[in-house]
């Protein structure tokens, strides 16, 4: 196909997801969930001891260890999931299910890509959810100090996430 017809082609695909969109308020109370890597547990502890006074007014999920280092650092109860694929199955269902507003990685990427096929599935249930994802600490500060942290917001959400595969 044409590099023409191809585009005009994302273009309508794009109309018709624009039809099918659907908004979900993020509240105040912000769903934040952690995906962290075993060996950026010092990251974590020492990122979440730093931001307690801001995390602690939001609701927290986590996969694997990180539930507990967050549980110990904020000293608040933490939704916890499975480790490595599983974890990613799970907080992609909670996406799915409009349980979650942020995810915040502490990792690194080559870790991440051993578990390619169950990453990829909670990166496009996050992108199609217009979730917002933290990859980095710098990222996760501008993300937790943001003005809207604070703010009800509205999103749209994307009914069929083919229009993102085609991009």
């Amino acid at each position: 196909m044409p590099a023409k017809f191809k585009q005009a082609f994302v273009l309508i695909e794009w109309i018709k997801n624009l039809k099918s969109m659907k908004s979900r308020n993020i509240n105040i109370v912000k769903n934040i969930a952690f995906v962290e890597n075993d060996n950026r547990k010092n990251d974590l502890i020492e990122w979440s001891y730093f931001n307690k006074d801001l995390l602690m007014s939001h609701k927290i999920i986590a996969t694997g260890s990180a539930g507990n280092i967050l549980e110990g650092t904020l000293n608040m109860p933490v939704c916890k999931l499975s480790s490595g694929i599983f974890g990613y199955r799970e907080l992609s269902a909670k996406i799915s299910e409009g349980k979650v507003d942020v995810i915040i990685f502490f990792g690194d990427e080559p870790e991440t890509q051993m578990n390619n096929n169950a990453f990829d599935f909670l990166m496009e249930t996050a992108l199609s959810n217009n979730i917002i994802i933290a990859k980095n600490k710098p990222t996760a500060d501008f993300v937790l100090t943001s003005a809207l942290m604070n703010k009800n917001y509205s999103i749209s959400i994307l009914g069929n996430s083919t229009f993102l595969k085609t991009m």
